[in-house]
């Protein structure tokens, strides 16, 4: 009985950690794109924020100024889930310059007052993808503000 019941825990544990690699071999959609942006990254195309900007594809805008603008994610991730963006092109937060430092500002202030016009009383998250690593799948800054619901942590 006992080296059936070892035999069990063993399978169970092999299950376990067959579970998990299947976990981290599939890739989520957001993953996917983060990597073939990188491979692209450097190419003289414009964004698809570039293409909201001058307002040649359709997005919900909630937020404009000479800055930057502010509009809802077409795949959101909870309730409430808008974006930040400058109107001047910063590939990665990682690339910003000391310069940018007053633009950066605007961008957090902006989230924070959209978050309130969107009645996010209770919280809300900002995240801001940098690079393949950090799942970024458009090389043009971008705030993501979600909220409307209790969010889980760790992120990621």
């Amino acid at each position: 009985m006992q080296l059936y019941g070892t035999r069990t825990v063993q399978l169970h544990r092999l299950h376990r950690v067959c579970r998990a690699e299947r976990r981290l071999c599939t890739k989520s959609d957001e993953v996917r794109l983060a990597e073939e942006a990188s491979n692209k990254y450097g190419s003289p195309a414009p964004t698809i924020f570039s293409k909201v900007i001058d307002k040649s594809i359709p997005a919900d805008i909630i937020y404009e100024d000479e800055k930057c603008l502010a509009f809802r994610d077409i795949s959101p991730q909870a309730p409430v889930h808008f974006l930040v963006i400058p109107r001047v092109p910063i590939p990665r937060i990682s690339e910003a310059k000391d310069d940018d430092a007053e633009l950066l500002g605007h961008l957090l202030i902006v989230a924070k007052t959209v978050a309130k016009q969107e009645s996010l009383t209770e919280g809300y998250r900002v995240v801001i993808n940098d690079g393949k690593h950090g799942a970024q799948s458009v090389y043009h800054l971008h705030l993501h503000v979600l909220g409307g619901r209790q969010l889980a942590w760790p992120p990621g």
